[in-house]
């Protein structure tokens, strides 16, 4: 039995702009350094300083971009980067997202 996998845009409809502004909020960034460690979790497992609803909202808003993809897996709905798609969409995009240093918090 093959994985049941949600929505979400096709490779060649997935837009660069949109996807910036998706990781430009500082939850969903977390989201998607996290992801890149873990390679797969639902939005329970993440380790998130907010609601388990507004991590499942994020990762929605970042499936609907094409940033991840979700395999529905009974009750549970784990995400993943679209690593290689984004990649050859994008390339070197994700990575330099995930290794970035995050600012200095002073002066």
């Amino acid at each position: 039995m093959g994985d049941t996998w949600l929505p979400q845009p096709d490779l060649a409809s997935i837009d660069v702009q949109t996807v910036l502004a998706a990781i430009a909020d500082p939850v969903r960034l977390r989201i998607v350094r996290l992801l890149d460690v873990v390679d797969e979790s639902t939005c329970t497992a993440l380790d998130m300083p907010v609601k388990v609803s507004t991590v499942s909202h994020h990762l929605g808003v970042l499936r609907e971009c094409g940033v991840v993809s979700t395999r529905i897996d009974g009750n549970a709905r784990p995400s993943r980067l679209r690593r290689d798609d984004l990649e050859r969409r994008f390339p070197g995009l994700l990575t330099s997202i995930v290794s970035a240093t995050p600012p200095a918090s002073g002066p």
